[in-house]
């Protein structure tokens, strides 16, 4: 009964995360605040109250569609805060967590994580629907991944020197990338790729990190081949090029197999 109380917590600070993650996901690239700036209808611009940020629920009360102008709100967002619920859910299932005997360091580490993946999420969406990768969450990810490091290293987990070693590159990437808009007035794609992924190894290590980049691999050839078919049935129809979203791949193949490690972890290895 405690533990069910447990994973209902989690699905509803999972759900208000997703309703973050959607907020931050469309007004970063616009540099609007995320913090202190209150919500508002992107249609009518009308400020929107407490009823109406209830994650979910204010979906299905409203009938999907905004209190004030009427105007549809997409389901997607409804969507993905339930599936932010369920990745929290996820998340604290494959940690394992016994309440009746809660331990200091898997609390610290969910918190960790939950950083992490809140950083994944944001970087995803941002970069399916801006097609960029925003540099201030890669920047909060340095600070992730500095206190990730003072945790490792307090519990002789990992050699502090090989933390050390890709930070400094990520460090070294940041300023290419820095000197490349300044010369160019666009940032790097590639180089942002690299921080992304030395990103990935600081905080879930060279074998997830390894296995994700074969999985985006598998995801953008597959997603080829049904664009491929499509475009075969529809050979009157001409599709402009799209920049395949590299970085969504990464965050969405990083995630599962984050959640996939820990639950063989703490199930399957004994």
């Amino acid at each position: 009964m405690i533990e069910t109380f447990l994973l209902i917590i989690l699905f509803i600070v999972g759900i208000y995360f997703g309703s973050f993650f959607t907020l931050a996901t469309y007004r970063l690239p616009k540099k609007e605040n995320i913090i202190y700036k209150h919500s508002y209808c992107p249609n009518c611009n009308h400020k929107l109250g407490i009823l109406d940020l209830v994650p979910i629920f204010s979906y299905l009360f409203l009938g999907g569609k905004c209190r004030y102008c009427k105007n549809p709100i997409g389901i997607r967002y409804f969507l993905f805060e339930i599936l932010t619920g369920i990745v929290f859910v996820l998340l604290g299932i494959s940690l394992k967590i016994d309440i009746y005997n809660i331990e200091i360091i898997k609390i610290i580490y969910l918190g960790l994580v939950i950083l992490y993946i809140a950083s994944l999420f944001i970087i995803a969406g941002i970069n399916k629907e801006q097609d960029k990768i925003q540099k201030s969450v890669l920047y909060f990810g340095i600070g992730i991944c500095v206190v990730y490091i003072i945790y490792s290293c307090t519990l002789n987990l990992e050699n502090v020197y090989k933390y050390v070693i890709y930070l400094c590159m990520m460090l070294i990437l940041i300023l290419l990338d820095t000197l490349s808009f300044k010369k160019n007035l666009k940032y790097n794609e590639t180089i942002q790729i690299c921080i992304l992924i030395l990103y990935m190894l600081i905080i879930t290590g060279e074998y997830i990190t390894i296995f994700t980049l074969l999985f985006t691999i598998l995801m953008m050839g597959i997603e080829n081949i049904m664009m491929h078919i499509k475009k075969r049935k529809s050979q009157k129809v001409r599709t402009k090029k799209t920049k395949r979203p590299i970085a969504f791949y990464l965050c969405v193949a990083n995630i599962i197999l984050l959640i996939g490690s820990n639950f063989l972890i703490n199930y399957m290895v004994k």
